[in-house]
């Protein structure tokens, strides 16, 4: 056997071994190769690539859908991981809010008027706790990663007929469980024509979050989370390095999920409709409160 031959053979072993090896590593669950036990070392050391987003623990995290016109906000929910969870707390986008900066508005106008800090600063005072830093995703961005995931398993409830020829807009669903992708996905998001208005939608975003954090977190999802965030990164907008969203994800993904919506309920005000929500971080005022609510809205329900 000549140099020429010993060189190719060896090249080739060398392949093999590396991708047997590779095959393997995939093969282990993400969050057993990222945290192994104590007392069973792991064959091959594997170190979390994310692990920048360790030092976010216990810090929030703003998610903003946009709609197609790049103003006002159709999502909005906050993400915090704390104790072996993921909370994630949705905010009605008709919630009525006395802006310290704007003045009275829906929570959903808020970007529009002074971006993302804005919205940050405002809802760190009304949930009386810091939310740090800022995802911003419009809808193309969420047609991307479904379509990117395989889409995503959820349980329609109803028919979903909706056509807006102006929009280009049409939503045709049937009820079911069933896996929605790209514009139906959008559509089922999206969709509000009924009498429950914003807290239908709501809680049709709460039932996409939980099925794509199942979906995101598998492991076949995980190491492919570089690729993932590379192939939708035109269509995020946020404060948080490539590293750290990616630490986001794949912490995400060793938690449980728990997912709440601030309690709401209708009224209006000049003939505009809103919804007063508890936030968390207003205290009570005390029999002012009855009063002075009295004359600025009347309560439809």
């Amino acid at each position: 056997m000549n140099d020429r031959q010993r060189v190719g053979t060896k090249t080739l072993l060398t392949a093999a071994v590396a991708g047997l090896t590779g095959g393997f590593l995939l093969a282990i669950p993400l969050s057993r190769a990222l945290m192994p036990e104590a007392d069973v070392p792991p064959l091959i050391p594997v170190s979390n690539p994310f692990s920048a987003w360790s030092v976010f623990d216990n810090r929030e995290v703003l998610v903003l859908g946009v709609d197609e016109g790049g103003g006002n906000t159709d999502a909005i929910f906050t993400v915090r991981l704390e104790a072996g969870r993921t909370s994630i707390t949705q905010i009605p986008r008709d919630s009525y809010i006395d802006s310290r900066s704007f003045g009275p508005l829906k929570a959903n106008a808020l970007f529009a008027r002074g971006g993302a800090d804005a919205v940050k600063k405002e809802l760190s005072r009304l949930m009386g706790r810091p939310i740090d830093h800022h995802i911003l995703v419009n809808l193309e961005g969420i047609r991307t990663l479904s379509k990117l995931v395989g889409g995503v398993e959820v349980d329609v409830p109803k028919r979903l007929y909706y056509r807006d020829n102006s929009q280009g807009l049409l939503i045709d669903l049937q009820p079911g469980r069933q896996v929605l992708s790209g514009r139906e996905l959008e559509g089922f998001l999206r969709w509000r024509h009924d009498g429950e208005g914003d807290l239908g939608r709501l809680e049709r975003q709460k039932l996409v979050l939980k099925s794509l954090f199942s979906t995101l977190t598998k492991p076949q999802h995980l190491v492919k989370l570089p690729a993932l965030i590379n192939a939708a990164g035109r269509n995020l907008d946020t404060d948080l390095g490539a590293m750290e969203l990616g630490g986001l994800i794949t912490a995400m993904g060793l938690t449980e999920l728990e997912t709440e919506r601030l309690p709401a309920r209708p009224f209006s005000r000049n003939g505009i409709s809103y919804l007063e929500t508890e936030w968390p971080g207003e205290r009570p005022r005390g029999s002012d409160a009855t009063e002075s609510s009295s004359w600025r809205y009347r309560f439809l329900f």
